[in-house]
């Protein structure tokens, strides 16, 4: 057995500090995912964590959930189904934005064709996408608002 010696010690425990350091500063963008769909919210997790390395901080099953849980997480964006139980993601995006005006959010929704530019921006919604248009397009979309 050969002894490392002090010196050597201390570079690898340093080096390790500094590693710590710049992993902490260069924390991962985190999402909170809302949908009614638990289905849903397992795909969009799995898909936004291996394809952008993004923090899934959490997830809520409806508008309410999402307000209650993105106040606790701070979450950097905020990805809303539109039709949900108790609260839409339209109704819901307008609160989080207004108690929270630099989160970015996107709507993820079947109905897209119902929001215009107009009204999504009204809302506070950075970009309203189709769930038919597919996952690519979502991953692109955290891509450009997350800044990767």
């Amino acid at each position: 057995m050969s002894a490392i010696s002090p010196t050597l010690q201390n570079q690898q425990s340093s080096g390790s500090k500094e590693e710590s350091a710049s992993k902490v500063s260069a924390r991962a963008k985190s999402i909170l995912i809302a949908d009614d769909s638990a289905t849903i919210r397992r795909l969009i997790r799995t898909l936004l964590q291996w394809q952008t390395g993004c923090e899934i901080c959490g997830e809520a099953v409806d508008g309410v959930d999402a307000i209650e849980k993105a106040k606790k997480l701070k979450p950097d964006l905020i990805l809303l189904d539109l039709s949900m139980p108790r609260m839409n993601g339209a109704e819901a995006a307008s609160i989080l934005k207004d108690q929270m005006p630099g989160v970015r959010i996107i709507l993820f929704t079947m109905y897209s064709e119902w929001f215009g530019d107009t009204l999504a921006s009204a809302l506070g919604v950075d970009i309203v996408l189709s769930k038919p248009d597919g996952m690519g397009k979502l991953v692109e979309s955290v891509e450009g608002l997350l800044s990767f």
